[in-house]
């Protein structure tokens, strides 16, 4: 299936590892233009020389962290200025920390917001203007199941990403007769950098070992088996794609069947 996304211009946030990464190089892979944006340097400097040799494509690392509006102001004018456009954003960021909700004080519910939330909104403000100019564009956001299901050790998740779906939902609105589209992806348990974390967290709190966490965790899911980056990804490429062109304002999931629900 041809895409459509050959010299598109991709920009995906928290691309040095992970779901950003796995995206990166399926638009690498599919022809597109792409840009890596994360903090640390290093990691995004040898996840760019991968996916450029990998692929043969266009790659273009730039060191942003997104909860800082003028580092991603500068971030999406170096994408234009290099590359000539912007075509496809693909918000995301690390995810917050777990805890209860005793243990959360009001700088950690600040910082959450301004991650998984405010971040979002940021990068699409200064992004959305290049698609208007285009009238074309695709943005993606990058939340979790916990907008769905919550998560019984993801307190700051449950609460803050489900704004994000909001967001979605009305500015897919706002922006559909300039052909763009809004969708968010809420996956499952994937098997990144990050799960590590929440097999620990949930270890502690049980008063089991991380591989007793893990595997109740994986007994939730149909599938029987926890997911691959490489899977969202080929859903975040989809639905940037030409062929994706009326789907907007849906929220994703992509989660092996673990959500039992009808919506």
């Amino acid at each position: 299936m041809d895409l459509g996304l050959s010299n598109k211009v991709a920009f995906v946030a928290g691309a040095s590892s992970g779901l950003g990464k796995a995206a990166a190089l399926e638009f690498a892979k599919e022809g597109a233009k792409v840009v890596l944006c994360a903090r640390s340097e290093s990691t995004l400097h040898e996840a760019a020389q991968e996916i450029a040799t990998a692929t043969g494509g266009a790659v273009l690392p730039i060191v942003c962290d997104v909860t800082d509006e003028a580092q991603v102001q500068q971030a999406i004018a170096t994408t234009v200025d290099h590359f000539g456009g912007l075509h496809i954003l693909v918000a995301n960021a690390g995810g917050a920390p777990s805890g209860r909700f005793a243990d959360l004080n009001n700088d950690k519910w600040e910082q959450a917001f301004r991650l998984n939330f405010l971040s979002t909104v940021t990068l699409i403000r200064h992004a959305l203007p290049h698609m208007q100019a285009a009238q074309w564009g695709r943005i993606i956001t990058i939340t979790s199941i916990s907008v769905k299901q919550p998560i019984d050790s993801l307190l700051l998740s449950n609460t803050i990403r489900p704004g994000v779906v909001g967001l979605v939902r009305s500015l897919a609105t706002q922006l559909a007769s300039q052909n763009i589209t809004v969708n968010n992806l809420a996956p499952g348990y994937t098997l990144t950098e990050r799960l590590h974390h929440i097999f620990e967290d949930v270890a502690q709190q049980q008063g089991i070992t991380e591989e007793q966490a893990a595997a109740g965790i994986t007994k939730a899911i149909p599938m029987g088996r926890m997911g691959e980056p490489e899977e969202q990804a080929a859903v975040i490429a989809f639905l940037a794609s030409t062929r994706a062109s009326f789907i907007t304002g849906q929220t994703i999931l992509v989660d092996g069947g673990e959500f039992r629900g009808l919506m």
